[in-house]
């Protein structure tokens, strides 16, 4: 933290590029940080063993980041379509964002953020599960929502025609992270691949194929309907019993 803190206070100095590119050596060596045991000079590297982590309070506060995270593309959502007139298209871009937004808060909370906390809780390594599920499969997670977001901004702003490779990228790749992030950060602590986060992926893939000859409207519904029927599916699984949770 002393080495990163160098790099971040020097960022909030500079300017542009500059500053993004010494806040980026900051974060690199944060998060590098965890994977090599927190080693110095010295010193060496901690142990694993000695992390004593709180497994409900890691899992609120990340649980709590990603609401930001939902919130500020809801936030991005409303202030687009805000500036836009109310035609059909725009209505409807509109919902389809919101109802994106709404599949990844119901994928994420429903059942998984709970049961990561207990399975942190009763981990007999807390800090070994804490690195893997929560500092590093939580980056994806994020990042889809963010691409979701930049996605959800393009639909509206060009609900018509066909899809551009940013508008493409954009409304799969950000669904793709998400899932991608999901379906380990659950395996992390079920020990089983999630089957309707790997049916939602193979989804997306095929979409991707022919994602350029869909208007950006229509190729945010599908996306949101597939998130939509990840999270139906999942929640109807777990009550089904472990039998239909498994890939």
């Amino acid at each position: 933290l002393s080495m990163s803190a160098i790099f971040w206070i020097a960022g909030g100095m500079m300017e542009g590029h500059s500053r993004l590119t010494l806040w980026a050596i900051a974060l690199v060596i944060e998060y590098i940080s965890p994977a090599v045991r927190f080693w110095i000079p010295r010193y060496g590297a901690s142990s694993v063993a000695d992390w004593m982590i709180e497994g409900s309070h890691m899992a609120e506060r990340c649980a709590l980041f990603i609401i930001i995270a939902l919130g500020e593309s809801i936030v991005v959502i409303g202030a687009t379509f805000a500036a836009l007139t109310w035609t059909t298209e725009n209505v409807l871009a509109f919902a389809s964002a919101f109802a994106g937004s709404l599949a990844m808060w119901w994928i994420y909370f429903h059942i998984g953020a709970e049961a990561g906390s207990e399975q942190l809780s009763k981990s007999s390594e807390p800090g070994r599960l804490a690195r893997l599920a929560y500092t590093y499969l939580h980056m994806p997670i994020v990042a889809g929502i963010i691409v979701s977001a930049v996605a959800d901004e393009l639909v509206l702003k060009h609900p018509g025609g066909h899809s551009d490779l940013k508008t493409v990228i954009s409304a799969i790749g950000g669904p793709l992270l998400f899932l991608s992030g999901t379906i380990l950060f659950k395996l992390s602590f079920r020990g089983f691949l999630q089957l309707s986060h790997g049916g939602g992926i193979i989804a997306l893939g095929v979409l991707a194929w022919f994602a350029s000859e869909l208007s950006p409207l229509m190729l945010s519904i599908l996306t949101a309907t597939i998130m939509i029927g990840v999270a139906v599916w999942e929640s109807i699984s777990l009550q089904s019993g472990p039998a239909e949770q498994h890939l």
